[in-house]
Protein backbone atom coordinates (compact mmCIF):
# COMPACT_ATOMS: atom_id res chain seq x y z
CA UNK A 1 0.00 0.00 0.00
CA UNK A 2 1.13 3.26 -0.26
CA UNK A 3 1.79 5.87 2.01
CA UNK A 4 0.44 9.28 0.24
CA UNK A 5 -0.15 11.35 3.66
CA UNK A 6 3.44 11.73 4.02
CA UNK A 7 3.68 12.91 -0.05
CA UNK A 8 0.86 15.26 0.67
CA UNK A 9 2.36 16.80 3.70
CA UNK A 10 5.49 17.22 1.81
CA UNK A 11 4.21 18.90 -1.72
CA UNK A 12 1.19 20.62 -0.55
CA UNK A 13 2.42 23.69 0.97
CA UNK A 14 4.86 24.27 -1.75
CA UNK A 15 2.46 24.17 -4.97
CA UNK A 16 0.02 26.67 -2.61
CA UNK A 17 3.31 28.75 -3.61
CA UNK A 18 4.13 28.31 -6.66
CA UNK A 19 0.54 27.49 -8.39
CA UNK A 20 0.07 30.40 -11.71
CA UNK A 21 3.94 30.88 -11.56
CA UNK A 22 5.45 30.97 -15.05
CA UNK A 23 8.17 28.97 -14.95
CA UNK A 24 11.14 30.64 -17.46
CA UNK A 25 14.66 30.44 -17.82
CA UNK A 26 15.07 28.50 -13.91
CA UNK A 27 12.67 26.86 -11.91
CA UNK A 28 12.13 28.76 -8.46
CA UNK A 29 13.54 26.97 -5.07
CA UNK A 30 9.48 26.08 -4.39
CA UNK A 31 9.90 24.13 -7.56
CA UNK A 32 12.77 22.48 -7.22
CA UNK A 33 11.29 21.27 -3.29
CA UNK A 34 8.24 20.23 -5.04
CA UNK A 35 10.40 17.75 -7.85
CA UNK A 36 12.72 17.05 -5.18
CA UNK A 37 9.89 15.34 -3.14
CA UNK A 38 7.84 13.43 -5.85
CA UNK A 39 10.83 12.30 -7.31
CA UNK A 40 12.16 10.88 -3.77
CA UNK A 41 8.70 9.20 -3.32
CA UNK A 42 8.63 7.11 -6.79
CA UNK A 43 12.20 6.06 -5.60
CA UNK A 44 11.15 5.02 -2.72
CA UNK A 45 7.42 3.01 -4.62
CA UNK A 46 6.99 -0.23 -6.14
CA UNK A 47 3.52 0.70 -7.58
CA UNK A 48 5.42 0.82 -11.56
CA UNK A 49 6.26 -2.67 -10.45
CA UNK A 50 2.81 -3.40 -8.74
CA UNK A 51 1.11 -2.35 -11.83
CA UNK A 52 2.87 -4.16 -14.44
CA UNK A 53 2.67 -7.30 -12.02
CA UNK A 54 -1.03 -7.18 -12.44
CA UNK A 55 -1.41 -6.57 -15.72
CA UNK A 56 1.04 -9.31 -17.00
CA UNK A 57 -0.84 -11.81 -13.97
CA UNK A 58 -4.58 -10.84 -14.28
CA UNK A 59 -4.19 -10.41 -17.76
CA UNK A 60 -1.36 -11.95 -19.46
CA UNK A 61 -0.60 -10.71 -23.73
CA UNK A 62 -2.77 -8.63 -24.86
CA UNK A 63 -3.02 -9.09 -29.15
CA UNK A 64 -5.85 -7.15 -31.00
CA UNK A 65 -8.96 -9.16 -31.12
CA UNK A 66 -8.44 -11.49 -28.41
CA UNK A 67 -10.09 -12.09 -25.15
CA UNK A 68 -6.89 -10.88 -23.59
CA UNK A 69 -7.52 -7.82 -25.43
CA UNK A 70 -10.89 -7.03 -24.17
CA UNK A 71 -9.74 -8.03 -20.70
CA UNK A 72 -7.12 -5.26 -20.46
CA UNK A 73 -9.52 -2.69 -21.20
CA UNK A 74 -11.76 -3.43 -18.44
CA UNK A 75 -8.47 -3.63 -16.00
CA UNK A 76 -7.32 -0.55 -17.40
CA UNK A 77 -10.51 1.15 -16.60
CA UNK A 78 -10.68 -0.18 -13.11
CA UNK A 79 -7.02 0.37 -12.53
CA UNK A 80 -7.18 3.79 -13.24
CA UNK A 81 -10.09 4.22 -10.93
CA UNK A 82 -8.25 2.10 -8.30
CA UNK A 83 -5.25 4.63 -8.55
CA UNK A 84 -7.41 7.88 -8.45
CA UNK A 85 -7.98 9.29 -11.67
CA UNK A 86 -10.74 11.69 -11.71
CA UNK A 87 -12.35 10.66 -14.55
CA UNK A 88 -12.04 7.52 -17.19
CA UNK A 89 -13.28 6.64 -19.86
CA UNK A 90 -12.90 4.71 -23.47
CA UNK A 91 -12.86 5.66 -26.72
CA UNK A 92 -13.72 2.88 -29.49
CA UNK A 93 -13.20 2.38 -33.12
CA UNK A 94 -12.71 -0.79 -35.34
CA UNK A 95 -9.14 -2.72 -36.81
CA UNK A 96 -8.84 -5.28 -38.96
CA UNK A 97 -8.73 -8.86 -37.05
CA UNK A 98 -5.31 -11.24 -37.71
CA UNK A 99 -5.14 -14.55 -35.92
CA UNK A 100 -1.86 -16.72 -35.57
CA UNK A 101 -2.33 -19.73 -37.01
CA UNK A 102 -0.13 -23.45 -36.40
CA UNK A 103 3.15 -23.26 -38.31
CA UNK A 104 5.51 -25.71 -39.13
CA UNK A 105 8.83 -24.63 -40.38
CA UNK A 106 11.94 -26.80 -41.39
CA UNK A 107 14.78 -26.95 -43.57
CA UNK A 108 14.32 -30.87 -45.34
CA UNK A 109 17.39 -30.91 -47.64
CA UNK A 110 20.33 -31.13 -47.79
CA UNK A 111 20.53 -31.94 -43.87
CA UNK A 112 16.79 -31.58 -42.12
CA UNK A 113 16.07 -29.79 -39.17
CA UNK A 114 13.62 -28.42 -37.15
CA UNK A 115 13.20 -24.62 -37.15
CA UNK A 116 11.68 -22.62 -34.30
CA UNK A 117 9.74 -19.68 -36.80
CA UNK A 118 6.73 -17.50 -35.86
CA UNK A 119 4.34 -16.01 -38.67
CA UNK A 120 4.70 -12.38 -39.06
CA UNK A 121 1.21 -10.29 -38.02
CA UNK A 122 -1.25 -10.36 -40.81
CA UNK A 123 0.70 -13.44 -42.85
CA UNK A 124 -1.25 -15.08 -45.00
CA UNK A 125 -1.54 -19.07 -44.36
CA UNK A 126 -0.97 -22.21 -46.38
CA UNK A 127 -4.27 -23.37 -46.26
CA UNK A 128 -2.73 -26.26 -44.01
CA UNK A 129 -0.35 -27.67 -46.90
CA UNK A 130 3.17 -27.22 -46.78
CA UNK A 131 4.98 -25.01 -49.05
CA UNK A 132 8.53 -26.54 -49.91
CA UNK A 133 11.12 -25.02 -51.96
CA UNK A 134 14.63 -23.93 -52.88
CA UNK A 135 15.93 -20.99 -50.40
CA UNK A 136 17.58 -18.04 -51.80
CA UNK A 137 19.55 -15.99 -49.46
CA UNK A 138 19.51 -11.89 -49.41
CA UNK A 139 22.02 -10.18 -46.89
CA UNK A 140 19.45 -7.59 -46.19
CA UNK A 141 16.47 -5.78 -47.73
CA UNK A 142 18.19 -3.79 -50.23
CA UNK A 143 19.58 -7.07 -52.06
CA UNK A 144 16.36 -8.43 -52.40
CA UNK A 145 14.97 -5.84 -53.69
CA UNK A 146 18.03 -5.46 -56.74
CA UNK A 147 17.29 -8.99 -57.73
CA UNK A 148 16.04 -9.95 -61.09
CA UNK A 149 12.27 -12.04 -60.55
CA UNK A 150 14.77 -15.10 -62.58
CA UNK A 151 16.61 -15.52 -59.12
CA UNK A 152 13.59 -15.73 -56.97
CA UNK A 153 10.63 -17.18 -58.87
CA UNK A 154 9.58 -20.32 -57.25
CA UNK A 155 11.94 -20.29 -53.81
CA UNK A 156 11.97 -19.06 -50.73
CA UNK A 157 13.67 -15.68 -50.47
CA UNK A 158 15.40 -15.51 -47.40
CA UNK A 159 16.77 -12.06 -45.65
CA UNK A 160 19.18 -13.05 -43.18
CA UNK A 161 20.31 -9.37 -42.20
CA UNK A 162 21.35 -9.11 -38.36
CA UNK A 163 20.27 -6.94 -36.21
CA UNK A 164 23.25 -4.68 -34.07
CA UNK A 165 22.86 -3.92 -30.67
CA UNK A 166 22.61 -0.30 -29.73
CA UNK A 167 21.98 1.86 -26.58
CA UNK A 168 19.21 4.04 -28.56
CA UNK A 169 17.94 0.66 -30.09
CA UNK A 170 18.95 2.69 -34.04
CA UNK A 171 19.57 -1.43 -34.74
CA UNK A 172 15.96 -1.74 -35.26
CA UNK A 173 15.14 0.87 -37.58
CA UNK A 174 18.16 -0.80 -40.24
CA UNK A 175 16.79 -4.30 -39.29
CA UNK A 176 12.55 -3.62 -39.29
CA UNK A 177 11.87 -2.44 -42.59
CA UNK A 178 12.61 -6.16 -44.35
CA UNK A 179 9.61 -7.09 -41.84
CA UNK A 180 7.34 -4.72 -42.65
CA UNK A 181 7.86 -5.23 -47.00
CA UNK A 182 9.93 -8.01 -47.31
CA UNK A 183 6.77 -10.34 -48.51
CA UNK A 184 5.87 -7.95 -50.44
CA UNK A 185 8.92 -7.80 -52.53
CA UNK A 186 9.79 -11.03 -52.67
CA UNK A 187 6.07 -11.91 -54.25
CA UNK A 188 6.73 -9.04 -56.73
CA UNK A 189 9.60 -11.41 -58.41
CA UNK A 190 7.91 -14.76 -57.85
CA UNK A 191 8.77 -15.80 -54.54
CA UNK A 192 5.98 -18.65 -52.98
CA UNK A 193 7.07 -17.69 -49.68
CA UNK A 194 9.11 -15.02 -47.36
CA UNK A 195 11.25 -15.84 -44.07
CA UNK A 196 13.56 -13.22 -42.10
CA UNK A 197 16.02 -13.82 -39.38
CA UNK A 198 14.10 -12.11 -36.50
CA UNK A 199 14.61 -8.53 -36.07
CA UNK A 200 16.28 -9.00 -32.26
CA UNK A 201 19.56 -8.79 -30.85
CA UNK A 202 19.32 -11.97 -28.87
CA UNK A 203 20.89 -15.32 -29.18
CA UNK A 204 18.03 -17.29 -28.05
CA UNK A 205 16.08 -20.08 -30.08
CA UNK A 206 12.83 -18.76 -30.03
CA UNK A 207 11.36 -16.23 -32.79
CA UNK A 208 10.42 -12.79 -32.74
CA UNK A 209 7.12 -11.67 -34.30
CA UNK A 210 6.14 -8.31 -35.73
CA UNK A 211 3.47 -6.92 -38.03
CA UNK A 212 4.18 -6.99 -41.82
CA UNK A 213 2.32 -4.93 -44.73
CA UNK A 214 1.31 -6.61 -48.21
CA UNK A 215 1.61 -4.04 -50.56
CA UNK A 216 -1.78 -3.25 -52.74
CA UNK A 217 -1.55 -5.29 -55.87
CA UNK A 218 0.95 -7.76 -55.04
CA UNK A 219 0.64 -11.55 -54.31
CA UNK A 220 0.23 -12.28 -50.41
CA UNK A 221 2.65 -15.06 -49.82
CA UNK A 222 3.37 -16.22 -45.85
CA UNK A 223 5.91 -14.40 -44.39
CA UNK A 224 7.73 -16.02 -41.07
CA UNK A 225 10.48 -14.83 -38.91
CA UNK A 226 12.84 -17.27 -37.99
CA UNK A 227 15.07 -17.00 -34.32
CA UNK A 228 18.80 -15.99 -34.85
CA UNK A 229 20.39 -19.31 -34.16
CA UNK A 230 17.69 -20.94 -36.72
CA UNK A 231 19.37 -18.34 -39.47
CA UNK A 232 22.91 -18.96 -38.87
CA UNK A 233 21.77 -22.49 -39.28
CA UNK A 234 20.11 -21.76 -42.31
CA UNK A 235 22.97 -19.52 -43.59
CA UNK A 236 25.83 -22.02 -42.79
CA UNK A 237 23.94 -24.50 -44.89
CA UNK A 238 23.96 -22.29 -47.99
CA UNK A 239 27.85 -22.04 -48.01
CA UNK A 240 27.71 -26.34 -49.14
CA UNK A 241 27.06 -25.19 -52.62
CA UNK A 242 24.39 -27.63 -52.54
CA UNK A 243 20.55 -26.74 -52.86
CA UNK A 244 18.54 -25.98 -49.77
CA UNK A 245 15.43 -26.53 -49.23
CA UNK A 246 13.06 -24.57 -46.97
CA UNK A 247 9.46 -25.97 -45.82
CA UNK A 248 6.21 -24.51 -44.09
CA UNK A 249 3.06 -25.00 -43.19
CA UNK A 250 0.80 -22.56 -41.29
CA UNK A 251 -2.67 -23.06 -40.85
CA UNK A 252 -5.03 -20.29 -42.69
CA UNK A 253 -6.52 -18.87 -39.56
CA UNK A 254 -4.77 -16.08 -40.96
CA UNK A 255 -6.60 -12.67 -42.31
CA UNK A 256 -9.66 -12.43 -41.50
CA UNK A 257 -10.77 -9.64 -43.38
CA UNK A 258 -13.31 -8.71 -40.32
CA UNK A 259 -12.35 -5.88 -38.18
CA UNK A 260 -12.63 -5.80 -34.02
CA UNK A 261 -13.66 -3.38 -31.89
CA UNK A 262 -10.63 -1.77 -30.09
CA UNK A 263 -10.51 1.05 -27.43
CA UNK A 264 -8.43 3.80 -26.24
CA UNK A 265 -8.37 3.88 -21.78
CA UNK A 266 -7.99 7.40 -21.29
CA UNK A 267 -7.59 9.06 -17.82
CA UNK A 268 -7.37 12.21 -16.38
CA UNK A 269 -6.33 14.07 -13.09
CA UNK A 270 -7.85 17.32 -13.89
CA UNK A 271 -6.38 20.47 -13.42
CA UNK A 272 -7.17 23.20 -10.60
CA UNK A 273 -7.11 26.27 -12.99
CA UNK A 274 -6.53 24.87 -16.42
CA UNK A 275 -8.83 21.68 -17.03
CA UNK A 276 -9.29 21.90 -20.86
CA UNK A 277 -5.16 22.04 -21.32
CA UNK A 278 -3.83 18.90 -21.16
CA UNK A 279 -0.34 17.30 -20.62
CA UNK A 280 -0.70 13.82 -22.15
CA UNK A 281 1.44 11.07 -20.94
CA UNK A 282 1.18 7.69 -23.02
CA UNK A 283 1.40 3.81 -23.59
CA UNK A 284 0.35 1.36 -25.62
CA UNK A 285 -2.03 -1.12 -23.65
CA UNK A 286 -1.83 -3.96 -26.51
CA UNK A 287 1.02 -6.31 -26.89
CA UNK A 288 1.45 -9.40 -29.14
CA UNK A 289 0.61 -12.99 -28.32
CA UNK A 290 3.50 -14.64 -27.60
CA UNK A 291 4.79 -13.56 -24.57
CA UNK A 292 3.31 -11.72 -21.29
CA UNK A 293 3.70 -7.80 -22.95
CA UNK A 294 5.98 -7.07 -19.76
CA UNK A 295 8.07 -4.97 -21.48
CA UNK A 296 6.46 -3.71 -24.50
CA UNK A 297 4.89 -2.25 -23.52
CA UNK A 298 3.72 -3.01 -19.80
CA UNK A 299 6.77 -1.06 -18.71
CA UNK A 300 4.88 2.24 -20.16
CA UNK A 301 1.48 1.35 -18.44
CA UNK A 302 3.38 1.25 -15.10
CA UNK A 303 5.11 4.03 -15.36
CA UNK A 304 2.19 6.39 -16.82
CA UNK A 305 -0.34 5.31 -14.47
CA UNK A 306 1.62 5.68 -11.58
CA UNK A 307 2.86 9.19 -12.78
CA UNK A 308 -0.99 10.25 -12.73
CA UNK A 309 -1.59 8.04 -9.38
CA UNK A 310 1.13 10.49 -7.56
CA UNK A 311 -0.71 13.73 -9.18
CA UNK A 312 -3.76 12.33 -7.97
CA UNK A 313 -2.73 12.42 -4.48
CA UNK A 314 -1.91 15.92 -4.40
CA UNK A 315 -3.96 18.33 -1.90
CA UNK A 316 -3.39 20.99 -4.12
CA UNK A 317 -3.70 19.79 -7.77
CA UNK A 318 -1.67 21.66 -10.73
CA UNK A 319 -3.55 23.79 -12.91
CA UNK A 320 -3.43 21.94 -15.99
CA UNK A 321 -4.71 18.27 -16.61
CA UNK A 322 -2.71 15.44 -17.17
CA UNK A 323 -4.38 12.80 -19.46
CA UNK A 324 -2.81 9.48 -19.06
CA UNK A 325 -4.10 7.62 -22.33
CA UNK A 326 -3.14 3.78 -23.08
CA UNK A 327 -3.22 3.38 -26.61
CA UNK A 328 -5.38 0.65 -28.88
CA UNK A 329 -3.26 -1.29 -31.78
CA UNK A 330 -0.05 -0.11 -31.72
CA UNK A 331 1.33 -3.43 -32.70
CA UNK A 332 -0.13 -3.54 -36.02
CA UNK A 333 -0.01 -0.17 -36.88
CA UNK A 334 -0.92 2.64 -34.64
CA UNK A 335 -4.37 2.48 -34.71
CA UNK A 336 -5.66 3.67 -31.66
CA UNK A 337 -3.58 6.74 -31.87
CA UNK A 338 -4.60 7.57 -35.33
CA UNK A 339 -8.75 7.45 -34.31
CA UNK A 340 -7.42 9.69 -30.95
CA UNK A 341 -6.02 12.17 -33.17
CA UNK A 342 -9.34 11.98 -35.43
CA UNK A 343 -11.46 11.90 -32.16
CA UNK A 344 -10.05 15.12 -30.76
CA UNK A 345 -8.30 17.28 -33.54
CA UNK A 346 -10.86 20.11 -32.68
CA UNK A 347 -9.16 19.95 -29.24
CA UNK A 348 -5.19 19.64 -30.07
CA UNK A 349 -4.56 23.13 -29.61
CA UNK A 350 -5.00 22.55 -25.85
CA UNK A 351 -2.57 19.42 -25.96
CA UNK A 352 0.36 21.42 -23.96
CA UNK A 353 2.99 18.64 -24.65
CA UNK A 354 3.27 15.01 -24.69
CA UNK A 355 5.45 12.01 -23.60
CA UNK A 356 5.38 8.50 -24.01
CA UNK A 357 7.16 4.96 -23.05
CA UNK A 358 7.46 2.09 -25.70
CA UNK A 359 11.39 1.55 -25.81
CA UNK A 360 13.50 0.43 -23.56
CA UNK A 361 14.19 -1.39 -20.07
CA UNK A 362 17.42 0.50 -18.87
CA UNK A 363 17.89 4.02 -17.12
CA UNK A 364 16.42 6.57 -19.48
CA UNK A 365 19.92 9.06 -20.05
CA UNK A 366 19.17 12.16 -22.19
CA UNK A 367 16.21 14.12 -22.84
CA UNK A 368 15.28 15.41 -26.31
CA UNK A 369 12.96 18.44 -26.88
CA UNK A 370 10.91 19.30 -29.83
CA UNK A 371 9.62 22.86 -28.37
CA UNK A 372 9.70 26.36 -29.48
CA UNK A 373 12.41 27.78 -28.85
CA UNK A 374 11.14 30.21 -26.18
CA UNK A 375 10.15 27.74 -24.25
CA UNK A 376 13.29 25.96 -24.75
CA UNK A 377 14.62 28.02 -21.53
CA UNK A 378 11.99 26.19 -19.99
CA UNK A 379 13.08 22.72 -20.51
CA UNK A 380 17.00 23.23 -20.07
CA UNK A 381 15.99 24.33 -16.69
CA UNK A 382 14.22 21.38 -15.71
CA UNK A 383 16.40 18.92 -17.14
CA UNK A 384 18.73 20.54 -15.10
CA UNK A 385 17.14 18.78 -12.41
CA UNK A 386 17.90 15.41 -13.88
CA UNK A 387 21.46 15.57 -14.37
CA UNK A 388 21.84 13.74 -10.89
CA UNK A 389 19.94 11.07 -12.82
CA UNK A 390 22.35 10.58 -15.22
CA UNK A 391 19.84 12.58 -17.47
CA UNK A 392 21.66 15.09 -20.20
CA UNK A 393 19.91 17.12 -22.29
CA UNK A 394 19.85 16.46 -26.46
CA UNK A 395 21.84 19.04 -28.38
CA UNK A 396 18.71 18.40 -30.75
CA UNK A 397 15.11 20.37 -30.85
CA UNK A 398 13.05 18.00 -33.09
CA UNK A 399 11.28 14.90 -30.85
CA UNK A 400 7.29 14.94 -32.24
CA UNK A 401 6.89 12.31 -29.78
CA UNK A 402 7.85 8.07 -29.55
CA UNK A 403 4.86 5.44 -31.61
CA UNK A 404 1.80 6.59 -30.55
CA UNK A 405 2.46 10.27 -29.25
CA UNK A 406 4.11 10.67 -33.03
CA UNK A 407 0.48 11.19 -34.43
CA UNK A 408 -0.60 13.72 -32.01
CA UNK A 409 3.08 15.30 -32.60
CA UNK A 410 2.23 15.65 -36.13
CA UNK A 411 -1.02 16.77 -35.59
CA UNK A 412 0.73 20.13 -33.42
CA UNK A 413 1.56 18.65 -29.85
CA UNK A 414 4.71 19.29 -28.54
CA UNK A 415 6.79 16.91 -26.95
CA UNK A 416 9.42 15.45 -25.04
CA UNK A 417 11.06 11.92 -25.58
CA UNK A 418 13.12 10.46 -22.61
CA UNK A 419 15.52 7.78 -24.42
CA UNK A 420 16.41 5.04 -22.44
CA UNK A 421 18.99 2.37 -22.13
CA UNK A 422 17.86 -0.22 -24.68
CA UNK A 423 21.11 -2.89 -24.90
CA UNK A 424 18.58 -5.68 -23.89
CA UNK A 425 15.16 -4.66 -25.35
CA UNK A 426 15.19 -6.10 -28.62
CA UNK A 427 16.67 -9.46 -26.68
CA UNK A 428 12.69 -9.72 -25.37
CA UNK A 429 10.64 -7.56 -27.72
CA UNK A 430 7.99 -9.42 -29.46
CA UNK A 431 8.59 -12.39 -28.03
CA UNK A 432 7.61 -15.67 -25.66
CA UNK A 433 10.43 -14.10 -23.39
CA UNK A 434 8.86 -10.83 -22.83
CA UNK A 435 7.62 -11.79 -19.24
CA UNK A 436 8.10 -10.01 -16.19
CA UNK A 437 10.78 -11.34 -14.73
CA UNK A 438 12.81 -8.98 -17.55
CA UNK A 439 12.11 -5.67 -16.01
CA UNK A 440 14.68 -3.86 -14.29
CA UNK A 441 13.17 -2.87 -11.28
CA UNK A 442 15.46 -0.59 -10.46
CA UNK A 443 15.76 1.17 -13.69
CA UNK A 444 11.70 1.47 -13.39
CA UNK A 445 11.95 3.71 -10.08
CA UNK A 446 14.19 6.05 -11.54
CA UNK A 447 12.71 5.91 -15.07
CA UNK A 448 9.19 6.17 -13.15
CA UNK A 449 11.18 9.34 -11.30
CA UNK A 450 11.55 10.81 -13.99
CA UNK A 451 7.99 10.89 -15.67
CA UNK A 452 6.17 11.28 -12.31
CA UNK A 453 8.81 14.86 -12.56
CA UNK A 454 7.90 15.43 -15.77
CA UNK A 455 4.30 15.20 -15.47
CA UNK A 456 4.22 17.93 -12.42
CA UNK A 457 6.76 20.54 -14.03
CA UNK A 458 4.71 20.30 -17.32
CA UNK A 459 0.95 20.66 -15.78
CA UNK A 460 1.51 23.32 -13.11
CA UNK A 461 3.48 25.15 -15.57
CA UNK A 462 2.31 27.95 -17.65
CA UNK A 463 4.28 28.15 -20.51
CA UNK A 464 2.91 27.60 -24.35
CA UNK A 465 5.15 25.24 -25.54
CA UNK A 466 4.29 25.53 -29.05
CA UNK A 467 6.47 29.16 -28.31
Amino acid sequence: MLKPFLFQSALAGLLVLTTATAWANDLTPQTREQLKAIKAHALNDDLSYQIIESLTTEVGPRMVGTPGEKASVKWAMQKMKSLGFDKVWKEESEATLWQRGELKASITQPYKQKIKALALGNSVGTNGKAVTAEVIEFENLDALKAASAGDIKGKIAFVSYKMARHRDGHGYGQAVGARVVGASEAARKGAVAFVMRSVGTDTNRFAHTGVQIYQDGVDKIPAIAISNPDADLLASMLTRNKPVTFSLTLSDTGTQNQTTTIANVIGEVTGSKYPDQVVTLGAHLDSWDVGTGAVDDGIGVGITLAAGHYLSELETRPERTLRVILFAAEEIGLHGAKDYVAKHQDEMDKHVIGAEWDFGNGKIYELEPGVGQQSLADIKAFAKMLVPMGVTLANSNDATGQSDMSELGKAGQPAVNFNPDGSDYFDFHHTENDTLDKVDREALKVNTAIYSMFALFATDSTTDFRQ
